[in-house]
C-alpha cells in the first residue's frame, strides 16, 4: 500500500488521492460509531433521535454526555460507548496522520543508501 524507502516519492496528486482515501474512510468509521451510540441511546435509554444525537456526539468528541441517565443499562451503555470513544480519536487520528508522516518519513529517508550501499532513488533521478 505504501511505496518502500527505495522507490519514488508518490506524485503530488497520487498522494491527494491516497489522503481522500484516508479521510473517506475515517468519515465513515465516525459515522459507523456515532450511529451505534444514537442507536444505544435510543433502545436503551429510550431517548428522542435528537437527544441521541447530541449524548453520541458529544461523548464521541471528548465532551462527554449531556442528558442525565436513568436506567442502569443507559450508563452502562454510555460507560462502554465513552470507552469506545476514546479509542475511535485514536484510531481516527492514527488513520488520518499516517499518510502525512509516512510521507515526511520516506522523504527523510530517500537519500540514504541501501543494504548494498547503492544511493536510494529520488524523483528524477536515473534508476
Amino acid at each position: 500500500m505504501y511505496e518502500h524507502r527505495n522507490e519514488r516519492l508518490l506524485p503530488r496528486r497520487r498522494f491527494a488521492v491516497r489522503m481522500a482515501s484516508h479521510v473517506l474512510l475515517a468519515f465513515g468509521l465516525i459515522a459507523a460509531a456515532l450511529t451505534i451510540g444514537v442507536v444505544g441511546y435510543m433502545t436503551i435509554e429510550g431517548m428522542a433521535w435528537d437527544d441521541s444525537i447530541l449524548n453520541a456526539s458529544m461523548l464521541l468528541g471528548g465532551m462527554g454526555p449531556v442528558g442525565e441517565l436513568h436506567s442502569t443499562a443507559s450508563k452502562l451503555f454510555a460507560s462502554a460507548y465513552a470507552l469506545f470513544s476514546g479509542l475511535m480519536f485514536i484510531t481516527v487520528t492514527g488513520l488520518l496522520m499516517t499518510p502525512i508522516l509516512h510521507r515526511v518519513l520516506h522523504r527523510f529517508h530517500m537519500d540514504e543508501p541501501d543494504a548494498e550501499g547503492r544511493p536510494s532513488r529520488r524523483k528524477g533521478a536515473a534508476g
